[in-house]
């Protein structure tokens, strides 16, 4: 009969691959041997350890799912991906069994004491403090070392000894039924999860593992004009590793918030200016707050056209890590009055008499060479 792998862990059929490794975790705490030294603590601990292995195999779950035991089984069912029903080792720790190499080591265990992974975190900074560098605190839920036992995972801090069930070298033969009948394959020792050590008196704070779950407060700081997407690395501030040991790197993604009226190109900012068609014509000043709260003032000079830039050098961002600022470059909108009273249109009826400027289709000699050049540009020509 066909093992309940679903059941073993207490999760539905539809469970995530997550929620079954959270399972398993919660079993393990619970019947590991090195925390629950019984037997059928042991038992049940090897039973978690391969519902977890199963389940995880998207071969050998779809064998489960099916009705099946992939353990049981020399082959995988129709769509299992051809041998992947062997379990263990496959056909590699078979026929090593049966020509020679059943015996063997299989590779460097693995180390009790590890690297802890890698942390990616996202923070949001506005353009006002991405200009000027700042500091900032943030919180970060990550594996830290276990203050109890300091990462050593004993509750005396002693060290850790050789497994008893592989002596030392991570691993144990098992009896399993194949196609060719039964045979040893090598597996990972269940006791030592491979590692060839066990702490005889885990730390209960941390179950032996040597590293806790906590909350943890950190100073990012964040340079001045670094660029939106950009990542920081905090060396040794990620994961703290199994047994305590010493832990990956944090990277900080910085994303910059929208401002209300500045639009970041590289180290150039960008600002739309609205200037009426009187002031277009005659000139005018318009004033612009910079990111520093300090004033630079844009010069529209009589005559400037809808869609003319400005630039003003050196008013922009500041570069990353060198001297020197991008540019201000001021786009400027001409607003054409569409409300008009009597005294307004009479003035623009005077103009318009005065002027020898008439409405009519301009000519490409006739023209600004800038409108021609946009239009083969729009139509791709």
């Amino acid at each position: 009969m066909a093992r309940d792998y679903y059941g073993i862990l207490g999760v539905d059929r539809d469970a995530t691959d997550a929620e079954i490794k959270k399972a398993y975790r919660r079993l393990a705490r619970k019947y590991h041997p090195d925390v629950n030294p019984s037997e059928e603590a042991a038992e049940k601990f090897r039973e978690a350890s391969l519902a977890q292995e199963v389940l995880t195999d998207p071969q050998k779950r779809q064998i489960v799912d099916a009705g099946g035991d992939p353990e049981e089984q020399g082959f995988g069912q129709p769509g299992a991906g051809g041998f992947g029903g062997f379990s263990g080792g496959g056909l590699g720790d078979i026929f090593d069994a049966f020509f020679g190499g059943g015996g063997g080591a299989r590779g460097p265990r693995e180390s009790r004491v590890r690297r802890g992974n890698d942390a990616l975190v996202h923070l949001e900074a506005t353009l006002e403090e991405v200009y000027a560098g700042i500091d900032r605190e943030i919180t970060v839920e990550t594996a830290v070392l276990c203050d109890v036992c300091d990462g050593s995972g004993s509750a005396s801090k002693a060290a850790p000894v050789t497994c008893p069930t592989c002596q030392g070298a991570g691993e144990v033969m098992e009896l399993q039924n194949s196609m060719l009948g039964r045979v040893q394959v090598r597996r990972a020792c269940h006791r030592c999860a491979g590692t060839g050590e066990v702490i005889e008196d885990p730390c209960e704070n941390c179950a032996g593992d040597g590293r806790v779950r906590d909350r943890q407060t950190l100073k990012v700081s964040i340079p001045a004009g670094i660029s939106d997407g950009m990542r920081l690395r905090m060396s040794g501030k990620g994961e703290v590793g199994p047994g305590g040991g010493p832990a990956g790197d944090l990277y900080v993604e910085v994303h910059t918030t929208e401002h209300p009226y500045f639009i970041r190109e590289s180290d150039d900012l960008h600002v739309n200016l609205q200037v009426p068609a009187v002031d277009a014509a005659l000139g005018t000043s318009v004033e612009v707050k910079l990111l520093d709260d300090s004033i630079a003032t844009v010069d529209i000079a009589p005559g400037t056209q809808p869609d003319a830039t400005i630039r003003l050098s050196e008013k922009g961002m500041p570069h990353l890590r060198r001297e020197g600022h991008g540019s201000l470059i001021a786009h400027v909108e001409v607003m054409i009055p569409t409300d008009l009273n009597h005294k307004q249109r009479d003035l623009l009826e005077k103009l318009r008499e005065a002027s020898s400027q008439n409405a009519g289709v301009a000519s490409k000699d006739e023209s600004h060479s800038g409108f021609f050049s946009r239009l083969r540009s729009k139509f791709g020509r």
